[in-house]
C-alpha cells in the first residue's frame, strides 16, 4: 500500500530544496552580470584583504579607511579580487564592499572649482583625500568632500576610468 502522506511531504521538501537552489543560483548569476573590471569602495572602517577567495586564506593586510575606492578585477562566488591605488591586489568578501563611487585626489594639493569653466575655489584638497564621485565628463569630475562640492580634472583623481562618463 502506498503512503500518500509520506510522498506528499517528501515532494514538498524536494520542491523547497529545488526552490532554494534556484534562488541561490539566480543570486550568483545576477551578481556576475556586473562588468569586471569595475569600481567599488569600502563599506567598513576595517576590512581584511586575503590571499585568496575564502575565509580560510591568510590575511595579507587590513584596510582602515571607510570609503576607500578599489577596482574589482575578478570575482569568485561572493569574493572579489580588488586592486588599490598602489596596485596591490587581494581578495575581499563582497559584503565588505559598496557600489558607492569614491575617488582619491592624486598629486599635490588640488583646488576644487565651482565649475569646470569657473576657477573660483571651493576648497583645497591634498593627495590621498577621498571624495564622493558625483559625475564625470570626459575631462572633469564633480565630487563631494566633507559636504563641499566642486570640480577637478579627471587626471588628478584615482577611481575613475580614463574614458568613463559618470552621470
Amino acid at each position: 500500500m502506498v503512503n500518500f502522506q509520506f510522498l506528499t511531504v517528501r515532494l514538498g521538501i524536494t520542491i523547497l530544496v529545488i526552490g532554494l537552489l534556484l534562488e541561490l543560483y539566480a543570486g550568483s548569476v545576477a551578481a556576475q552580470e556586473l562588468p569586471v573590471p569595475r569600481w567599488a569602495s569600502l563599506r567598513s572602517d576595517e576590512v581584511n584583504v586575503r590571499v585568496g577567495p575564502g575565509w580560510d586564506y591568510p590575511i595579507l593586510w587590513v584596510f582602515v579607511r571607510h570609503g576607500l575606492p578599489l577596482e574589482i578585477t575578478a570575482e569568485f562566488n561572493y569574493w572579489r579580487r580588488i586592486r588599490d591605488i598602489d596596485g596591490e591586489e587581494g581578495w575581499v568578501h563582497q559584503r565588505l564592499l559598496s557600489g558607492a563611487r569614491t575617488v582619491i585626489v592624486t598629486g599635490g594639493i588640488r583646488t576644487l572649482r565651482r565649475a569646470p569653466d569657473d576657477p573660483g575655489p571651493v576648497l583645497r584638497a591634498e593627495a590621498g583625500v577621498i571624495g564622493g564621485l558625483l559625475e564625470c565628463t570626459r575631462v572633469w569630475c564633480r565630487l563631494e568632500i566633507e559636504g563641499n562640492r566642486g570640480w577637478l580634472p579627471r587626471m588628478q583623481l584615482w577611481g575613475v576610468y580614463p574614458d568613463e562618463v559618470v552621470d
